[in-house]
């Protein structure tokens, strides 16, 4: 896709498709449009979309739009702090249908207590340093009381960016980077084509450590297939073990049909893990993680261990007993399992604690013929709503 700025006249606030999950309740401003890599082969976001940077005059009137709006916003909710749909209807009803968005926008940052900011789309740190540090500057001008500004970015971008203008970037209040390091592989990066190298993470993310800016990984089990699972589990803790980021995000893998890998997969020449094969590959992480002080975070609706959650050194041994657990499990029961966690019953293993939860599991699996045998036939479907 080209690479081309987008010089037209403003249209108004403008907003992505995708955030990460922990950044629910931050204002979402919209510095590039889509992705410029836009070739990983197990992404299905921004396929078919053309990458552009907007002009940072633009951005400037995002913020200035927000800002006006949640002016507003408090004025109407007075010292109750409270907003009546009333007063809602009457105060959209006189905006324009540009203005509309910047309202919803920052009514939903005031109900989520703005307190932070997320940068989109793809890759924010594409952009000219200087201009970026104008846009943070000028979002921290208007909305002082923020308390973190972050963004996605791409490992082969901040690698080229020099220490002194990724320490103007944090100086200017960018204080939490999201790279998808995926793997630490450099088969499955290049067999998924990430266009990274284990080498470009390590550099991107120990640049961003050097900087002062916070830093969350994210880690995809299952990417390598069945072939790739151990070095795939090996080499992406090495490279977290030379890095020591903030935090360690997973975000297992599906293969819906609207994703490049999804014809390897149909073909045979990629062979999916099963629930069972992904746990012992996540097991071989996170015991080949050494010497970091790292957060797991498993927040996200695909991971099979939502609870598998802690601070490296200590919780290690809690988390590593979580999946072992589940390996151990009498084969109904991690059948059981497996489709309430699917499904939203369960967030973690003592969720089969309680005989009520059991009890509703026990009868989808019925009415859907679910057994030991091809439950992992019904895990991948389920998998595929969520993406």
């Amino acid at each position: 896709m080209s690479d081309s700025s987008q010089q037209d006249e403003y249209t108004g606030f403008e907003q992505g498709p995708i955030r990460p999950p922990s950044e629910a309740a931050s204002l979402l401003i919209r510095v590039t449009r889509n992705c410029p890599w836009n070739r990983c082969t197990f992404c299905p976001v921004y396929k078919g979309a053309r990458f552009s940077r907007r002009p940072a005059a633009h951005v400037k009137q995002d913020i200035d739009a927000v800002y006006e709006q949640v002016c507003a916003i408090q004025s109407l909710a007075g010292t109750s702090e409270s907003i009546s749909r009333i007063d809602i209807d009457t105060h959209v009803a006189k905006l324009s249908s540009e203005s509309r968005s910047a309202f919803y926008a920052a009514l939903n940052w005031y109900a989520g207590g703005m307190r932070s900011v997320f940068l989109q789309d793809a890759n924010s740190l594409v952009i000219d340093p200087h201009e970026l540090a104008g846009i943070l500057v000028h979002l921290r001008t208007r909305f002082a009381w923020v308390s973190r500004i972050t963004s996605y970015a791409r490992s082969g971008t901040v690698a080229r960016i020099s220490d002194n203008d990724m320490k103007m970037l944090a100086e200017a209040g960018l204080n939490r980077i999201h790279i998808g390091m995926e793997s630490g592989s450099d088969e499955v990066l290049a067999m998924v084509k990430k266009g990274a190298t284990k080498e470009i993470h390590v550099k991107a993310g120990r640049k961003v450590r050097a900087a002062g800016i916070g830093l969350s990984e994210y880690v995809m089990p299952g990417l390598g297939g069945k072939k790739l699972s151990g070095p795939h589990a090996r080499q992406t803790a090495d490279a977290l073990n030379k890095i020591n980021p903030d935090f360690i995000r997973l975000r297992t893998l599906a293969i819906p049909q609207n994703i490049p890998l999804f014809d390897d997969y149909s073909a045979g020449r990629f062979e999916k893990l099963t629930d069972m094969e992904a746990a012992k590959e996540i097991l071989i992480f996170l015991e080949s993680l050494d010497g970091i002080t790292s957060t797991i975070k498993s927040d996200h609706i695909l991971n099979l261990f939502e609870d598998l959650e802690g601070k490296f050194p200590d919780d290690r041994r809690k988390m590593i007993g979580i999946v072992k657990t589940f390996l151990e499990m009498p084969e109904k029961r991690r059948m059981l399992y497996q489709v309430g966690r699917r499904l939203g019953y369960l967030r973690g293993i003592s969720g089969l604690d309680d005989p009520r939860v059991v009890s509703r599991i026990e009868a989808v699996c019925k009415r859907h013929g679910i057994t030991p045998e091809n439950v992992d036939a019904f895990i991948d479907e389920a998998m595929k709503r969520f993406i």
